[in-house]
């Protein structure tokens, strides 16, 4: 199986999309702008929504699921929400189509069919998750509402990307009502760190906790907590936010609820969400020339075995072996794959999951079963060793971990070694030119000098640390004083 990918040397779009393709994660559908998720690429997706949705359940909150279509009298109730997203939105305007008579066998939108009222595509679920916790909330004994809903979200793209930017996207997005702003911001604090404890320990991506500009934040939002990460190329991927949405959207609905004084009080909200581009994140910061490399935790087979043999007679008696050590290891908890397809070669087979990431292949030949020994191969480091049959079990168990922390580890030393501190705007253009990576630099705090920087330079705050240290200096840009570094990147 010739994998010809283009290095990321080269051309490391180019080897995205390539890599996207070939190891069978999605491809471009019939709808422009839009993807169709495979099945290897959608077990990944599978294995995140899995323990996401366990870490959100332990935190006490609970799935529904709401309308796919917003009346966009109920969408724009939030101005801030409605302005932002307006341009994203897709529009339906009539319910019913009917033959053309001037075509014959095709049809035509029906204009007798126009909806009153036109219905938004859901770029985003705050308006009509808030008119239903209107009916939801009369007390404070209905609080808190602590809500997650797994769901598809439009937002319309020109130019998109394979899981990264897609005009129709999976996600999850969280939509909680309190009685405090204490509380709520509380709660957007905690979501934030599940979502960075989720990307370190499952993904094996270091993350920066941090906070967004005014310029960044979430449209309707008083404060935007993110987690930003480093890809490969020195760009960075906003991996996932959580907003504090303060009273914006109570006031906007209406909702209140009586206070255990006897008060009425508007309540108050956050929202929080993740979506597929996670997978593009994890493609992009652990892959390499030869195709996917999947952390452990997330590979949807986390052993492959590959039979070699001559004759049916050889293939009979691997197989014997390689289903004891199938057994096995699933009893140890691995997910392993046996494959015996007699359609390919071995050396099509190591590709193949080479390519698609599988952390471990095991060889099993006929010297094999004379020595009692197993070849294992890692794909992180494509490295290959003989372990003695009897000891397989254990060693897989054990590389699971070590191959789990070598990625996070690895992706960690690049993502320091490209956080550089500059002084000047002419270090600053420097260091973006010719290293990439995140850009430790002073801003004066104005959203117009914010602008200016990225006019000039295509590159944005991605967050203001919340373990940066404060550190009196000057803006980059302007020379007024600044109390902090901020994080500047491309992005994507």
């Amino acid at each position: 199986m010739g994998k010809n990918l283009t290095s990321r040397n080269q051309d490391y779009s180019k080897w995205y999309n390539e890599l996207v393709v070939k190891a069978d994660l999605a491809e471009n559908s019939a709808v422009r702008g839009c993807m169709v998720i495979k099945p290897y690429g959608f077990a990944i997706w599978e294995k995140m929504q899995a323990e996401l949705d366990r870490m959100f359940k332990k935190t006490g909150h609970q799935n529904a699921y709401f309308p796919l279509f917003v009346p966009k009298s109920l969408f724009e109730a939030e101005e801030q929400n409605a302005e932002g997203f307006a341009k994203e939105c897709a529009v339906v305007t009539h319910y019913r189509l009917k033959n053309d008579v001037d075509r014959p066998g095709k049809l035509k939108v029906d204009p007798e069919a126009k909806l009153e009222e036109e219905l938004v595509v859901r770029p985003t679920s705050e308006a009509v998750i808030w008119n239903t916790y209107k009916n939801w909330i009369q007390s404070y004994r209905d609080l808190p509402i602590k809500i997650n809903q797994w769901a598809n979200v439009v937002r319309w793209e020109m130019r998109t990307r394979l899981f990264l930017r897609t005009a129709e996207f999976l996600w999850q997005e969280g939509h909680t009502a309190h009685a405090t702003r204490e509380e709520a911001l509380e709660e957007t604090e905690l979501m934030n760190n599940i979502y960075a404890e989720f990307v370190e320990n499952f993904m094996a991506i270091p993350v920066i906790k941090g906070a967004k500009t005014e310029n960044e934040r979430f449209a309707g939002a008083l404060e935007t907590y993110c987690i930003e990460a480093l890809m490969q190329d020195g760009k960075a991927l906003q991996a996932g936010t959580s907003h504090f949405l303060g009273q914006n959207f109570a006031k906007a609905f209406d909702v209140k609820y009586a206070t255990q004084n006897g008060d009425l009080d508007y309540v108050w909200a956050t929202s929080w969400g993740v979506s597929t581009r996670l997978i593009g994140a994890l493609i992009m910061t652990h892959s390499d020339d030869n195709g996917l490399v999947l952390p452990p935790k997330l590979a949807p087979i986390q052993v492959v075995i590959v039979p070699i043999y001559k004759g049916e007679e050889q293939l009979q008696q691997i197989s014997e072996v390689a289903h004891e050590l199938v057994e096995q290891l699933e009893e140890a908890g691995v997910s392993v794959k046996f494959d015996d397809r007699d359609t390919q070669k071995p050396g099509w087979k190591f590709a193949q999951y080479e390519l698609q990431g599988v952390p471990i292949r095991l060889a099993l030949g006929p010297k094999d079963l004379e020595k009692g020994t197993v070849e294992l191969a890692r794909r992180d480091t494509l490295t290959k060793e003989f372990v003695n049959r009897g000891e397989v079990v254990e060693k897989i168990k054990g590389l699971m971990v070590e191959i789990q922390e070598s990625l996070f580890n690895k992706a960690r030393d690049f993502r320091d070694e490209h956080i550089t501190e500059v002084d000047s705007f002419e270090e600053f253009k420097k260091v973006l030119k010719e290293k990439g990576g995140f850009i430790a630099a002073h801003w004066d705090g104005t959203p117009e000098t914010e602008n200016r920087i990225k006019e000039l330079t295509k590159a944005t705050i991605r967050c203001i640390p919340f373990d940066g240290k404060e550190e009196p200096g000057k803006c980059v840009l302007t020379g007024k004083d600044s109390a902090r570094r901020v994080l500047f990147a491309k992005a994507y």
